[in-house]
């Protein structure tokens, strides 16, 4: 029997890198799988994957910064998966600025995806989750959340107030037998790692400081952060919660 089997999960940003490998190895684990995006034709890709490979997966189309959107989200995937057993909050986005180069406009987006999106989906899960005393909440933070970084102020700000939601939620909803652990990604080559890169100026210097500093000598893969986000969401950790897990290459390490 396959770890997830009969489970259904919910992914947000399922469409990207992260997102869509997480979504794939669940699938691969006999999960449903609901790839949430805002970006339609981004989900239908991955979860046409996961359908090609014997899966079971449905493109869900999902603005999280958006209550209403948020709502019809999950009842539909309620509706055409069952109840949701699973959650993990990974869409993100940034501006790679110093802070006093941002504008409060773009604070106001940053915070409405990276944090109040997740907020806005916790809200929206968590009582089917009570009421069944049963529930995994894997939350996609970053390594900036715990030890900072250049650039991203507000990113930085919005991830780590997301790591203490989630060790008060974990704190809230333990009676209920629900888990809410967080996987913090460092340096990973993904779109928004593309888009740092661009806006530092000098990507091949960049890329090259990244590596000499990353222990392991690699940027990270999005493969490579699943198989923490799995463990979490897993029977094996139904005996962890409120914990942060770097997936950095040893970029970070804090005992």
């Amino acid at each position: 029997m396959q770890r997830f089997e009969g489970k259904t999960v919910v992914v947000t940003g399922g469409g990207g890198g992260i997102g869509g490998a997480t979504c794939r190895r669940f699938g691969r684990e006999g999960a449903r799988v609901a790839v949430f995006d805002l970006n339609l034709d981004a989900a239908e890709k991955v979860a046409a994957s996961i359908r090609a490979d014997g899966g079971v997966a449905e493109a869900i189309p999902c603005d999280i910064t958006d209550r209403a959107s948020v709502e019809a989200a999950v009842s539909a995937t309620e509706s055409k998966l069952g109840p949701i057993d699973v959650l993990v909050n990974n869409a993100g986005w940034d501006v790679f600025k110093p802070f006093t180069k941002t504008e409060p406009a773009q604070w106001d987006k940053l915070i409405a995806i990276n944090l109040t999106g997740a907020l806005h989906m916790h809200h929206a899960v968590l009582p089917g989750m009570a009421a069944r005393k049963t529930g995994r909440i894997v939350n996609i933070a970053s390594d900036a959340a715990r030890v900072g970084s250049s650039g991203e102020a507000v990113y930085a700000a919005c991830k780590g107030g997301l790591v203490s939601f989630s060790k008060t939620i974990a704190r809230e909803h333990a009676r209920h037998g629900i888990t809410v652990n967080v996987v913090c990604p460092g340096p990973t080559d993904t779109a928004l790692f593309a888009e740092y890169k661009e806006g530092a100026g000098n990507p091949e210097k960049l890329m090259e400081a990244f590596t000499r500093s990353i222990p392991l000598g690699r940027i990270g893969q999005p493969d490579d952060l699943p198989g923490a986000v799995l463990f979490f969401a897993s029977d094996d950790a139904a005996f962890v919660t409120g914990q942060v897990l770097s997936v950095s290459g040893g970029l970070t390490m804090n005992g």
